[in-house]
């Protein structure tokens, strides 16, 4: 994801045998903190984004998260 790196973080994706993806973000030292959207909102952009494709959002790891 552009946005996510031009706005200093990091994306990792997992798939589970049941269509489920694990998305995972993680900030770098350059992270702005006012632009990441709540989980949400990620979790919803995602969901849309998966439309058709036969999976779906399992999970949405932020760096709040940890």
């Amino acid at each position: 994801m552009t946005v996510l790196a031009r706005d200093g973080y990091a994306a990792a994706w997992e798939l589970d045998p049941d269509g489920a993806v694990t998305f995972r973000v993680a900030a770098t030292e350059n992270a702005c903190a006012e632009c990441l959207v709540p989980a949400p909102v990620m979790e919803a952009i995602l969901g849309s984004a998966l439309e058709g494709t036969g999976y779906h959002v399992g999970r949405v790891e932020l760096p709040a998260d940890h």
